[in-house]
C-alpha cells in the first residue's frame, strides 16, 4: 500500500483537516520522526486554542517519548512563545496551530534547537518520508528507556524577556484597542502588557478556536472593520489585530486606518539600527521601495529576498542581520533567534508612538510613501502560461525583469510582482508606484492579461 501524506506536508509545516486528513494516530508518527530526524534527546511542544490541538500535541509527545526524547510539554501558547521555548531552552520544538485556517484544520510548525526553521530542505522531507513507512509498515521499534513528559510555564518567562527587548519605561499613556479574534493573542497579551502605561480595550479576548467572531487572519481586510470601529469609537491611539497562533500583528492608526506592514517594517528597522548602527536588514521582494529606503537612509544595508520565512531566517542566518520584514506582517528579530514575532513588533510600535507626541498616522507617514494595492489573487487555468503573457507584453525598454520570486518587473516610477501559489491556481499580484493613479493603471493592465480568457 503506498501512503501519500503531501496533501498535508506543506513548504513549511503540516497543515490539513481533522480527522479527514490526519489525527491523532499520525500525529504520534510525526512525534517520532521528528526525534529520528532531529536526533533530539529532548523537545518541547506547545498548542493553540483549537479543539483538536491538545490531544494531537498529548499524541505528538507519546510519539516522540517512545523514541527515548524527554519532551516538555508548555500547552497553550503563541507561535513565538513556542519559539521562545525553543530558543531559551535550546531544544527543538513542535507548535500545533493552523493559523488562521477555519476551525477544521490543524497542523504542526516545527523547528530545530534555537527555533532554526524545519522546512522541505531542513528535515521536513524526511520526517513525512519516516511518517509514510511507519504508516504502511508499523510504528518503529520503541527505545530501550522511554522519554518523560512533563509540563512547564514558559507564558511569563517569554514577557519578561519580550519586554527587556524594548524599552517601554518611559512612554506616555496609551489607549490601545486590541482584537485577538479569539486567537492565541488572548492568551499572551494581558501578560506581556501587564505593568505597561496601557489601556487596553479587548476584544475576542475568548479563546476559541471555531472562530465565532471573524476568522483570525489580520490581512483580510474584513477582519479588521470591527477593530477600526472600535478605535473610532475609543477614541483610541492605535488598534492592534493578531492572526490566530498570535505570531503575525496587523496595525490600525487612529483613524481606523490600517498601517502597511511595510510601514511598520521600515519603522523598526530604523529603531533596531539605533541600537545596532550599519546593521543587515532582511525584506521579501514584495515589501515597498520604502523599506530599503530607510535602511539606507539610517546607514544600514538592506537585502532583499525571496517571500517565505525560510528564506528570510536563512538570510538573516548568513548574514547577520538584526532584523527583516514581510508584507505579510511577519517580523524576524535577531534578539528572538531569528524567529518571527508579531508581539515583539507591536512592543516597538508602542515604544515608538509613546515616546513622542504626535499621532501614529503622523508617526508612520515617514514610512509609507507610495501607493500599494495589496495582494490581489486571481485563479487561473494555467499558471505558468498566465505569467508568461505579462512577461512577454512587458519584456523590452525601460524596464528591468528578474525572476528571484515569480515575475518582477520593475520601472522607473513603479514595480509589480507576480507569483503563483503553492497550494492553489492562483496567481499572486502586488503592484506599487510613486501615486495612485499610475499603480491603479499598471494593476489593471497587468490583471486584465492575467484574467483575459484565450
Amino acid at each position: 500500500m503506498t501512503v501519500d501524506l503531501s496533501q498535508i506536508v506543506k513548504a513549511y509545516d503540516v497543515r490539513g483537516v481533522v480527522p479527514d486528513q490526519w489525527d491523532e494516530t499520525l500525529a504520534e508518527l510525526f512525534g517520532a520522526a521528528f526525534v529520528r530526524v532531529t536526533d533530539a534527546d529532548a523537545i518541547v511542544v506547545g498548542h493553540d486554542m483549537r479543539p483538536s490541538s491538545p490531544g494531537l500535541a498529548d499524541a505528538f509527545a507519546r510519539g516522540a517519548a517512545r523514541l527515548g526524547a524527554d519532551v516538555t510539554l508548555i500547552g497553550l501558547c503563541s507561535t513565538d512563545q513556542l519559539y521562545f521555548a525553543s530558543g531559551s531552552l535550546d531544544l527543538p520544538g513542535a507548535m500545533f496551530t493552523a493559523s488562521h485556517n477555519p476551525a477544521q484544520y490543524n497542523g504542526i510548525k516545527m523547528c530545530r534547537a534555537g527555533a532554526a526553521p524545519v522546512g522541505q530542505d531542513t528535515g521536513l522531507a524526511e520526517i513525512r518520508e519516516l511518517a509514510e513507512r511507519w504508516t504502511r509498515d508499523g510504528a518503529p521499534e520503541a527505545a530501550p528507556t522511554t522519554g518523560t513528559i512533563t509540563e512547564r510555564e514558559t507564558l511569563a518567562d517569554y514577557a519578561a524577556y519580550l519586554k527587556s527587548l524594548v524599552d517601554l519605561t518611559t512612554i506616555r499613556p496609551l489607549k490601545v484597542v486590541v482584537d485577538a479574534g479569539n486567537g492565541m493573542g488572548g492568551h499572551t497579551v494581558p501578560t506581556v502588557f501587564e505593568g505597561l502605561p496601557l489601556d487596553v480595550v479587548p476584544m475576542y479576548f475568548e479563546l476559541d478556536g471555531t472562530f465565532p467572531n471573524h476568522e483570525a487572519n489580520p490581512l483580510d481586510p474584513k477582519n479588521i472593520v470591527d477593530l477600526q470601529a472600535r478605535v473610532l469609537a475609543e477614541g483610541a491611539d492605535l488598534g492592534l489585530a493578531f492572526d490566530g497562533d498570535a505570531d503575525r500583528c496587523f496595525v490600525v492608526d487612529e483613524r481606523g486606518e490600517p498601517v502597511s506592514p511595510s510601514a511598520i517594517t521600515a519603522l523598526v528597522a530604523a529603531r533596531e539600527l539605533a541600537k545596532n548602527p550599519g546593521g543587515t536588514i532582511i525584506h521579501n521582494l514584495i515589501t515597498s521601495w520604502s523599506v530599503p529606503e530607510v535602511v539606507r537612509e539610517q546607514g544600514g544595508e538592506p537585502v532583499r529576498t525571496r517571500v517565505g520565512h525560510s528564506f528570510i531566517k536563512e538570510e538573516m542566518a548568513k548574514t547577520g542581520a538584526i532584523f527583516g520584514g514581510e508584507h505579510s506582517a511577519h517580523y524576524y528579530f535577531k534578539d528572538f533567534w531569528n524567529a518571527d514575532t508579531g508581539m515583539l513588533a507591536a512592543l516597538h510600535v508602542l515604544a515608538a508612538l509613546g515616546g513622542q507626541d504626535g499621532t501614529l498616522s503622523d508617526l508612520v507617514s515617514a514610512y509609507d510613501r507610495y501607493a500599494s494595492s495589496g495582494e490581489i489573487n486571481s485563479t487561473v487555468a494555467d499558471q505558468t502560461a498566465s505569467a508568461a503573457k505579462v512577461r512577454a507584453a512587458y519584456e523590452g525598454e525601460g524596464v528591468t525583469l528578474d525572476e528571484l520570486d515569480g515575475l518582477t518587473v520593475t520601472a522607473q516610477d513603479w514595480w509589480f510582482n507576480l507569483r503563483a501559489s503553492n497550494t492553489e491556481p492562483l496567481l499572486r499580484l502586488n503592484v506599487e508606484a510613486r501615486d495612485a493613479a499610475t499603480m491603479a493603471k499598471i494593476r489593471d493592465e497587468v490583471l486584465a492579461l492575467v484574467r483575459a480568457t484565450d
